[in-house]
């Protein structure tokens, strides 16, 4: 008897850790779908913003009249929601400065 019922709780955990194996190679399937259409939004925004700097950059004009040279030239958001036209090299050490402060508070 007590062969018995150590064979059906055996059994018994099998069948339970089957059931967690499926259960989980489910939710592996759903969180692939989910990941690929996360990855598949993500590269549509990151286009639509490329599209848009793009865009921006091909309107905007200097002091002269000439086209702004986007190589030279960086869209910059504040946190305040205020955007600037900043040169690369001097929006390149504001964000080393951000970038120091948020490390400071951590």
């Amino acid at each position: 008897v007590a062969a018995q019922k150590c064979r059906k709780r055996k059994l018994n955990a099998i069948l339970n850790l089957e059931e967690d194996v499926c259960n989980l190679q489910t939710r592996k399937e759903s969180l692939k779908k989910e990941h690929s259409q996360c990855s598949k939004s993500i590269n549509q925004i990151k286009q639509k913003l490329n599209n848009l700097y793009h865009d921006i950059f091909s309107k905007l004009r200097d002091d002269q009249g000439r086209p702004v040279n986007p190589r030279q030239y960086v869209i910059h958001c504040s946190s305040n929601g205020n955007v600037f036209i900043l040169p690369k090299h001097l929006a390149n050490s504001e964000q080393k400065q951000d970038n120091r402060k948020e490390q400071k508070q951590k």
